[in-house]
């Protein structure tokens, strides 16, 4: 029956792919986000709140009466939302404050790996720049330096000069360019890396299909790091085998674990993945929908997922249904992205282009005309057959889109299409 009615918290790419999909629900009659964005507004009516603001969001809720509150980034989760939520007695779908530690806090994941044997990296964690220095210095390279806590997928640098690695130091506990805080040193793992998404609901373990990001910011797996440039799925190199150990020794045990540890997970549970000659190994945990990965995952989904949503929030059985279809997306960004960059760029009339986009930093000016609004500011989704089909589905389109102040890369996808 379909008149259920959902609040999505978020404005990105990620959110914009979540009512996608939600908008596809038997179930689904009306959808809001907060704040959403230019290309959102097309499917949802779009709420000027803002993602921490979370009063303001349990009013709305109340107000129209909303049966479920999904929510999107982990700025949200990490100042309580659901926790909140929950004491209301309103229905959310997405981790308690203290499960979303497993993002938060770089430590705190390390620290429940290594307690429950789930693979990883071997680590060490300093508050001080000077003892974090003469670690580093002591040890071979590359080094791996995290920031602890949030850093919208940047606090990340894969040191492979002992220069490299004291600038690191220096911008993460000197300068404190995140916040005040403490970095994680870990051992460097080798080989590809995948992402895989499982809907949890405790020690239940729903997977999603998988996919792969690209960090770099240029072709060649070059530049700085992003918060992603493209993203692809089915993954080939991940086997069936490869699959079944990270769900049956990494995913389902980090489930159990938070269970142990008294603060179960309810919501996505992000595995950023390597593998290595030793099997798959977690880089990180995320608390949330991966981005991009979801724009490549979510089209691929033909189970209705506010249907999964619910399983997951009530704790009952559910089986996902997915495409065999490849989907391959590639982020147009604004020139400068990661670094500093203009805002108010007007984009041409997207109707040209005949793959799906998702919207992730767009807006309107004074004239109504669709303009650039953030770093990463559209995602061109190809689908096909194979993903070289897809790849150049994608890659036409985004000739189509008419915008001078946008970059993108040419080879999303290049290790397996190679």
């Amino acid at each position: 029956m379909k008149n259920k009615r959902v609040l999505v918290v978020g404005s990105g790419g990620r959110c914009h792919a979540i009512v996608d999909a939600l908008s596809r629900s038997p179930q689904v009659e009306k959808i809001y986000c907060a704040p959403g964005n230019a290309g959102i507004a097309a499917q949802a009516e779009c709420v000027a709140i803002g993602v921490t603001d979370v009063e303001a969001l349990v009013a709305f809720a109340k107000e129209h009466q909303i049966d479920m509150t999904v929510v999107g980034p982990e700025a949200a989760l990490a100042v309580g939302i659901v926790n909140r939520f929950e004491e209301c007695g309103l229905k959310a779908f997405g981790p308690t404050k203290e499960a979303a530690q497993i993002e938060s806090s770089k430590e705190f994941a390390k620290r429940l790996m290594a307690k429950y044997g789930i693979p990883t990296a071997g680590y060490e964690a300093f508050d001080s720049y000077e003892a974090a220095w003469e670690y580093v210095k002591g040890r071979p390279l590359p080094a791996v330096i995290k920031y602890d806590g949030l850093a919208a997928g940047k606090g990340v640098v894969v040191a492979e000069s002992y220069d490299q690695a004291n600038e690191a130091l220096r911008d993460m506990l000197l300068d404190e360019s995140f916040g005040k805080g403490r970095v994680v040193v870990e051992d460097f793992l080798d080989g590809p890396e995948f992402s895989f998404m499982c809907v949890v609901s405790g020690q239940r373990v729903y997977p999603l299909a998988m996919a792969q990001d690209h960090k770099r910011a240029y072709d060649g797996d070059k530049g700085p790091n992003t918060g992603g440039m493209g993203a692809y799925s089915p993954v080939p190199f991940v086997t069936e085998e490869v699959e079944r150990v990270a769900l049956e020794e990494i995913m389902k045990p980090t489930a159990a674990a938070l269970v142990a540890e008294g603060v179960p997970f309810c919501g996505v549970l992000y595995g950023g993945l390597i593998l290595t000659t030793d099997g798959p190994k977690v880089i990180e945990f995320n608390a949330r929908f991966g981005d991009p990965e979801t724009e490549v995952v979510l089209p691929r989904l033909e189970s209705d997922i506010y249907e999964l949503f619910d399983a997951a929030i009530e704790g009952r059985e559910h089986q996902t249904k997915w495409s065999d279809k490849a989907y391959l997306g590639v982020v147009m960004a604004s020139k400068g992205y990661p670094g500093s960059y203009a805002k108010g760029a007007v984009i041409g009339v997207l109707d040209k282009v005949e793959s799906h986009i998702y919207h992730m930093g767009t807006g309107r000016n004074a004239e109504g005309k669709l303009v650039t609004a953030g770093g990463r500011v559209l995602m061109v989704v190809g689908s096909g057959a194979t993903l070289a089909e897809a790849h150049a589905k994608a890659m036409a389109d985004v000739a189509r889109v008419e915008c001078t102040e946008l970059f993108c890369r040419s080879d999303i996808g290049h290790k397996v299409l190679d």
